[in-house]
């Protein structure tokens, strides 16, 4: 593939060949948000001003279930099969929702340490996934 298109605009970013997904940080409570968000929504805050910033390529598996039904659009994939998606913890205690690869649908443990990739949807249409930490590129 010699191109990746973003499946969505401003969700995650790549950049030299790494992935990064695209989030917000609170500057009054340090809160942060993925997808970014346009105002902090932390009930207890007082300043709920944000700022775009990268959130961590690493996270540790939390849930996950497998999907045996096509994804919604945008997420349109073009060699369908069941895949499985994931609640992935980041480094900055948030967790995200993202397909998981790597590993046939379900046979990555709870617990696991996974690193943030891309994985093709159709054509050269990408979006952000997670793998585990030992599988690379």
């Amino acid at each position: 593939m010699t191109s990746q298109v973003p499946v969505v605009t401003d969700l995650f970013g790549i950049r030299a060949a790494e992935v990064a997904l695209l989030g917000s940080r609170c500057l009054g409570c340090g809160t942060y948000w993925f997808p970014r968000a346009i105002g902090c929504r932390n009930p207890d805050c007082a300043d709920r001003t944000l700022v775009d910033t990268t959130l961590g390529r690493t996270g540790v598996l939390w849930s996950w279930t497998v999907q045996h039904y096509r994804p919604p659009a945008p997420f349109r994939v073009g060699d369908w099969e069941p895949y499985a998606i994931g609640a992935v913890e980041l480094p900055e205690r948030l967790r995200v929702p993202a397909m998981l690869t790597g590993a046939p649908p379900g046979q990555i443990p709870i617990g696991t340490p996974l690193q943030l990739t891309t994985l093709r949807l159709y054509h050269d249409v990408v979006t952000y996934a997670y793998q585990p930490a030992e599988v690379s590129g």
